[in-house]
């Protein structure tokens, strides 16, 4: 019974996630920019704007110039995530491809520089007086939620060992609809299911800012007013309406 529910658990998971998430990005890219609003210094061309998004992505660049350490505690918890979840590969995939072979010593690793950094960011929250006055309810349940699901996988690794072949065999048996027994180990359930938790709750939290800054105006465009008559789409309806 239990296996049964948790495949249905995965399954409506999976669905809720990619619903959700597609319909926010839906949200995103149908919402009016009026304004030609780029954070300056700008670059002054299209391709200097999405340079410039490359880097804010892959190295959070303003977070960078704002605050060094917040910058630093921030940019290795998402590091060590991406790292983490690549090594987490292995378990829907077979055969295993190579670097996914070659970076598991490092999603290890990358599990506790992922706690670490999360404490840190945490502890930011709760001792910077002007950062614990913004913060709210949902921003402690989810580092909670982030800290327990980190440290729950680390438990496996280190202290309650569960059965890593048979929970590939399971997550293979969801991707080719033939489903396998799940392995009842508590710290197992209890990860799974915070993993679950945070699937559910992604698309609908701060956690999607990863996708809404792609389509924030103050970063994705080039400072070019003189050059480019800027008009939103939704300011063109109405005359075409009339035509």
């Amino acid at each position: 019974m239990a296996n049964d529910a948790f495949v249905v658990l995965a399954y409506a998971v999976a669905l809720i996630f990619a619903g959700g998430l597609a319909y926010r990005v839906w949200l995103y890219a149908r919402t009016p920019v009026p304004l030609k609003i780029p954070t300056t210094p700008a670059p002054l061309t299209r391709a200097g704007a999405a340079a410039r998004m490359l880097r804010e992505v892959a190295l959070f660049e303003s977070l960078f110039r704002s605050n060094k350490w917040t910058w630093l505690f921030g940019w290795v918890f998402h590091v060590s995530l991406a790292l983490v979840v690549a090594r987490h590969l292995r378990y829907v995939l077979e055969p295993v491809p190579l670097l996914v072979q070659l970076i598991q010593p490092l999603g290890v690793l990358a599990g506790f520089t992922m706690v670490g950094a999360l404490l840190a960011l945490w502890a930011r929250r709760l001792l910077v007086p002007r950062v614990r006055f913004i913060s709210g309810p949902s921003d402690h349940l989810v580092l909670a939620l982030l800290v327990a699901i980190g440290a729950s996988g680390l438990a496996m690794t280190y202290v309650a060992r569960t059965d890593i072949v048979a929970v590939k065999a399971f997550w293979l048996g969801l991707v080719h609809v033939d489903w396998q027994p799940l392995p009842t180990d508590p710290v197992l359930l209890l990860h799974l299911g915070l993993v679950a938790v945070l699937a559910l709750v992604f698309p609908f939290s701060k956690l999607l800012h990863g996708v809404g800054v792609w389509f924030s105006p103050s970063r994705n465009q080039a400072d070019d007013a003189r050059e480019r008559r800027h008009t939103s789409p939704a300011a063109l309806a109405p005359a075409a309406r009339e035509g």
